[in-house]
């Protein structure tokens, strides 16, 4: 058994490793490549150039670019998929679907389960790879051919959040080599190994979106979406007026406009009528939440007891309850939390002697308080 716990030889384990043209897959690639295993490198191109600063993209233009110089260096296969086509309709599409209907998308998850972890899971398949190694911060450990996933050691650089979609028989094929390591010590490995990519910045979380303006990219594909509509209180009076609903997350403070004795928040985002519903800090606690499309990788007996959830990637762990119904699941949250968001995840985790063992997680579709029930 080797290193990848494949009953084979290195020289004779097909690698492929997805190559973003960033530092930690192309670490990953040279790790892979300096054990002996047969690899090669792939590299999507996802979405044509945005000008932005030079290095904050991933799958397009200049990370193409390095991916190739990484590969030639380390003397490794290199190949580029140009999944385009696939990338605007599964993820900016999406993203673009979800904030017009006022929720707060995550196209990050949208990107590893679709061309990701779907299509790029069933071309290294076709290829006859022994596995899919990726540059992710997440722990993976195996038992009796099983696989389970837990958040990195490093927990400020950990990816689980973004991965709670992955499938059982995905995470069988999936290895990620960074999940025991901080991330400061894969740049010491890039560094030591001279890569191009040792110093590059890392690539900002919505790769397609420039200098983090979403709402220029809404305008580009869906300009009939920046209606003006009403800003209405708790008790449904208007107070303001807005330019269009995708302007708007819920807990969002600045850019309301509208004067009054205490804060205001976005407490609802309705796109029915087209309006955004404010109140003050207290008005954002939730405490119910209903999740659709949800993904288990654990046995339902270990939802029995209380266990822990993230609502955000970079929220804390929260105790809490779940209640699985016909195509949904009920959340009842045991600790206090505020601003959540329909469009973000619920990932589930439960502690065991390794660490946070990821439960699997769902879509945030509703959520309750009782000042308001968000839809």
């Amino acid at each position: 058994m080797n290193s990848l716990g494949i009953n084979k030889q290195k020289k004779e384990t097909k690698v492929v490793v997805a190559m973003s043209g960033g530092v930690d897959s192309s670490v990953v690639a040279a790790l892979m490549k300096q054990e002996g295993y047969d690899v090669t490198g792939i590299t999507l191109k996802l979405y044509d150039e945005i000008k932005q600063p030079k290095g904050r993209q991933c799958c397009a233009g200049q990370d193409i670019i390095d991916a190739k110089r990484v590969s030639e260096k380390i003397n490794i296969k290199h190949e580029i998929l140009y999944y385009q086509k696939k990338f605007k309709a599964e993820v900016i599409d999406s993203f673009i679907d979800s904030y017009s209907a006022g929720e707060t998308p995550i196209p990050c998850v949208q990107c590893n389960q679709t061309v990701k972890f779907r299509d790029l899971f069933k071309y290294a398949k076709d290829l006859k790879a022994d596995v899919l190694v990726t540059g992710h911060y997440v722990s993976r450990f195996q038992k009796n051919g099983h696989a389970s996933m837990y958040r990195a050691k490093d927990h400020s650089r950990d990816q689980s959040y973004f991965l709670f979609s992955t499938t059982q028989e995905q995470l069988n094929f999936l290895r990620f080599p960074l999940g025991e390591i901080d991330k400061s010590e894969t740049r010491d490995i890039a560094k030591k190994l001279n890569l191009n990519v040792a110093d590059k910045p890392d690539s900002q979380d919505i790769c397609f979106v420039p200098n983090g303006d979403y709402s220029s990219v809404i305008k580009k594909f869906r300009p009939e979406s920046f209606k003006k509509g009403k800003i209405i209180d708790l008790s449904g009076n208007q107070i303001g007026e807005h330019e269009g609903i995708i302007n708007f997350t819920i807990g969002q403070r600045k850019g309301i406009k509208i004067s009054s004795d205490k804060p205001l928040y976005v407490v609802n985002i309705n796109p029915d009528n087209n309006s955004v519903v404010v109140g003050n800090k207290e008005n954002l606690e939730i405490k119910e939440i209903k999740l659709r499309d949800i993904n288990i990788l654990a046995k339902k007996k270990e939802f029995d007891e209380i266990i822990n959830i993230k609502v955000r990637s970079t929220g804390k762990l929260l105790k809490a309850k779940i209640n699985f119904l016909d195509n949904f699941a009920k959340v009842e949250i045991l600790d206090k939390e505020t601003g959540i968001s329909p469009g973000q995840a619920c990932v589930f985790y439960s502690k065991d002697e390794i660490g946070d063992k990821l439960l699997g997680g769902g879509w945030i579709h509703r959520t309750f308080n009782n000042f308001y029930p968000h839809s």
